[in-house]
């Protein structure tokens, strides 16, 4: 071949025309007859587009339709046989694209045949007087199921065509290709029969085909392929200038004159529910090799929409960045779909408008198109990374699937990989709308979808492809170029929605997440009780609030149940009630008592200067004698649920919210629960809104709290926050069910003085305490552990030391306090001349468990060991 223009083709050898002695006698004569429509330029500017369509009969190329000047006029014949040597069948063979510039092009003519008797010239020679120096394409058209062809370009630029406008061409080839396929589907010809040269080549659209391919049935002269109602253009991104040509300005009825070159001026023409995808192009995220198709709509000055169809490609810079938009539009309101079936796309488009979920877009799509297609399958599914991860399924029941979804049924939905799809995965790559009619050979997993017909539509939103949706019918299904039309409207429609869902689901998972992390993963098991908790996000903005709640072992039997709620349901909120939370836990594990705690907090909530308040409500409670201290701060009152199961609101003197005052002062409450006796603590979420006042919500709360099973909290709180829907408030509940203990601890208490013996007056007192309750076995241990923490206590602290003994069931508690806060640390190595540090690990080898805890300004440090105490043992305390 010629040069490097042509690219794509190969090396051809000695192109020709027809063989030689073969006539091309039945070439046209006159301009109608040669395809000259006497128009001016063709597409995009350039000086002929031609459409040379496979006779199969014959093996030959012929000419179809023409835009622009006579094809003769740059030597181009009416017909190419496929086995010949030809610019146009050889592109044709090798699928691939043909680019010659000017002198490429002129040495394919000289190597044409001599002229033939008659004395015409050959169908490469250039025609009496010389053709002008010009550029040739030839683009195979091969879609789908469509009929095989060619495109044939001739451009008055003879330096061949840059990267940019062979992009355009592409897109244009792709578009006519499009064309084809929907005329095929017609089952009739792309041109009437009738007015037809001595060859048979109409004297408006070309050759006709005969034995069915050229009857007269079919679609008017007006809906063939439409070469001349076929606009283009180029974005520059940078700066929102569009290079429109006068084509593309009369779909929006705008002509050169008019158009100030910004692409603003065309948006604005646009139906609004159609503007946002038509903003993802405009401002795209990224780069694409792929084309994508597009429909929507733009108003018309007498009121009445017009449908176009684009195809569009974005182009990068050097750095990837996107620089470029290439667009090729048509106008296709002769292939909308019927009056009923653009209902379906408009009420679609209504109800997907508010969808904030992934799932409810599925769901949404397949309610809206499953009945008017009359199919048997949906789905809708997600593209991440390199599989599919269904989100709805129509019909749901795995047995209604090919056997590849079934064995990929990981959970609700399948998660099926795309490698095992290869077609699929193929045509999504294409990124547009496949379909395959009945026949067409499939893989498993696609053909047993839609054994009668089977269509993918790619849904790309914000300049990426983000999901697909199959629909599949059992019995033989003919696409038409009508619904064609409907389901690339609907991928368009889909393809947007799809991509707000999923930012949407990104800001909950967000939400969620956050809440998570500031709320209690699990709740601590208790000694002599149950407690569960429960948490609803607000239903409108931002899913993450300021309420809050936690569970708090102390020392010895008490544990802590605090609730609360910041002012307003936001992340300003959140933030502030995770540094409340923590406040409180660490003001409690030091041993601080409620009132204690709750002012600290207060204080601390007022020094961060921040506008937003809070509501507390905490509970001391002592798990062996059911005693509870409570303190309140603004929050709603606690209630009980007794166990003969009559409820009531526990009266709480409280104080003013926190972060309000800085010297508020919060009073303590003291109840006792008995065994069996629910606690309720909750938010104003659950008994108040606009529609409730807060008397009827906390009637209705105790309503449902004096009907409950106490014997299965975790349901109980469900059926607490009973079926609530659209909350404008978030949530909290913390339910807790007191038990008692059923073998109540023995205690025994002395204060260990300092004085020289006070080791020896410690390890005394423990030695009579374990015989008058009967434990003598593992006396030993519990002696040596005495004189370690005891002494410890006295050399490394200064202040008060205090011994505590508590046996319970099998567990005998060593605990020594003192009035330093300092946690005491094990030695992380001993050599043969320490002399001190061997304390604690001793503790370590002789107690079953051991830890320190903060109490009162100081610590605890303790130490158990299981032991066996004779059954009646005494159950009174001793104090020493």
């Amino acid at each position: 071949m010629p040069g490097e223009g042509g690219s794509g083709a190969g090396n051809p050898g000695r192109w020709t025309g027809l063989p030689r002695g073969a006539s091309d006698q039945g070439a046209p004569r006159d301009r109608a007859a040669r395809g000259d429509t006497g128009q001016g330029p063709a597409f995009a500017g350039a000086a002929l587009t031609a459409v040379y369509l496979l006779d199969e009969e014959s093996d030959e190329l012929r000419l179809t339709q023409t835009d622009g000047g006579p094809a003769d006029r740059y030597g181009l014949a009416s017909r190419y046989p496929v086995a010949g040597r030809s610019p146009v069948a050889d592109a044709f063979r090798v699928v691939q694209p043909l680019w010659l510039d000017a002198a490429e092009f002129a040495a394919c003519q000289k190597a044409g045949p001599e002229p033939e008797p008659h004395g015409r010239a050959g169908p490469h020679e250039p025609a009496p007087g010389g053709s002008p120096p010009v550029s040739l394409a030839v683009l195979p058209l091969l879609r789908d199921n469509g009929r095989p062809a060619c495109l044939v370009v001739v451009d008055d630029d003879g330096h061949g065509f840059a990267r940019e406008r062979r992009h355009l061409l592409e897109l244009y080839a792709d578009h006519v290709a499009a064309r084809l396929a929907a005329g095929a589907e017609l089952n009739g010809p792309l041109v009437p029969g009738a007015a037809n040269g001595p060859d048979g080549v109409s004297a408006t659209n070309g050759p006709n085909r005969s034995n069915g391919v050229g009857t007269g049935a079919g679609p008017r002269p007006s809906d063939g392929l439409a070469l001349d109602r076929v606009g283009s253009f180029t974005l520059t991104l940078s700066s929102g200038r569009i290079d429109a040509d006068a084509r593309l300005l009369s779909l929006f009825d705008l002509t050169s004159d008019s158009f100030d070159g910004h692409v603003d001026t065309l948006l604005v023409r646009a139906v609004p529910d159609d503007l946002p995808a038509l903003m993802s192009i405009v401002e795209p995220r990224q780069k694409t090799s792929a084309v994508r198709e597009l429909e929507f709509r733009v108003r018309r000055p007498h009121g009445e929409p017009r449908w176009l169809s684009m195809r569009y490609q974005v182009l990068g810079d050097r750095d990837g960045k996107p620089e470029l938009v290439l667009g090729v539009l048509a106008d296709a309101s002769r292939l909308r779909p019927s009056v009923d079936e653009v209902s379906v796309v408009q009420r679609l488009s209504a109800t997907l408008g508010d969808v904030t979920t992934v799932r409810d877009v599925g769901r949404l799509t397949v309610a809206a198109l499953r009945g008017p297609l009359g199919a048997d399958r949906m789905a809708l599914a997600e593209i991440e990374g390199d599989r599919l991860v269904v989100t709805v399924l129509d019909p749901p029941q795995p047995t209604a699937w090919p056997e590849l979804w079934r064995r990929e049924w990981r959970s609700e939905w399948p998660d099926v990989p795309t490698g095992a799809v290869p077609t699929l995965r193929a045509a999504l790559a294409a990124g547009r709308i496949s379909l395959w009619p009945p026949g067409v050979v499939l893989e498993p997993g696609l053909e047993d979808i839609g054994p009668g017909g089977l269509a993918a539509l790619p849904l790309t939103g914000e300049g990426r492809l983000l999901g697909v949706c199959l629909i599949g019918w059992e019995a033989p299904h003919e696409f038409t170029p009508e619904e064609r039309s409907l389901l690339t409207a609907t991928a368009g429609l889909v393809g947007q929605a799809l991509a707000r869902a999923r930012a949407f689901d990104a800001q909950r998972e967000l939400a969620t997440m956050l809440q998570r992390s500031l709320l209690p993963r699990t709740l601590p098991d208790l000694p002599s009780g149950v407690a569960v908790a429960r948490y609803l996000p607000a239903t409108a903005g931002l899913e993450v609030g300021g309420d809050w709640y936690d569970v708090l072992p102390l020392s010895e039997d008490h544990v802590a149940l605090v609730i609360g709620d910041v002012q307003g349901h936001n992340a300003g909120a959140a933030t502030i009630m995770g540094q409340i939370r923590t406040a409180i836990r660490a003001y409690a594990v030091e041993g601080h008592p409620p009132d204690v705690v709750v002012s600290h907090t207060n204080r601390l909530l007022v020094g961060m200067e921040t506008e937003l308040f809070a509501t507390c409500l905490y509970v001391d409670l002592d798990m062996v004698d059911g005693d509870a201290w409570l303190v309140r701060a603004g929050h709603p009152q606690p209630l009980l649920r007794h166990p003969d199961g009559s409820t009531e609101e526990v009266v709480v003197e409280g104080g003013p919210p926190l972060g309000v005052l800085a010297d508020a002062e919060y009073p303590m409450t003291t109840i006792g629960l008995s065994a069996g006796s629910v606690l309720a603590l909750l938010t104003d979420g659950l008994v108040e809104s606009a529609e409730t006042r807060l008397e009827d919500g906390v009637g209705r709360v105790r309503d449902l709290l004096s009907r409950i099973d106490p014997a299965e909290p975790a349901r109980a709180a469900d059926e607490l926050l009973g079926g609530a829907a659209r909350r404008d408030d978030d949530v909290a509940l913390l339910l807790l069910r007191y038990d008692g203990m059923k073998v109540r601890p023995i205690r025994a208490s002395s204060t260990v003085w300092r004085l020289p013996d006070a080791v020896m007056h410690a390890r005394r007192y423990t030695r009579r305490t374990l015989r008058s309750w009967g434990v003598g076995e593992a006396a030993d241990e519990v002696l040596l552990i005495v004189s370690e923490l005891v002494t410890n206590a006295l050399v490394h602290t200064q202040g008060p030391v205090r011994l505590d003994l508590t046996l319970a069931g099998d567990r005998l508690r060593v605990a020594v306090s003192d009035a330093s806060p300092r946690t005491p640390v094990k030695p992380a190595s001993l050599d043969w001349e320490a002399t001190g540090g061997r304390g604690l690990l001793l503790v370590e080898a002789m107690a079953a468990s051991w830890g320190s805890v903060p109490l009162s300004g100081g610590k605890q440090v303790w130490g158990e060991v299981a032991v066996t105490s004779p059954p009646g043992a005494d159950a009174e305390s001793v104090v020493g």
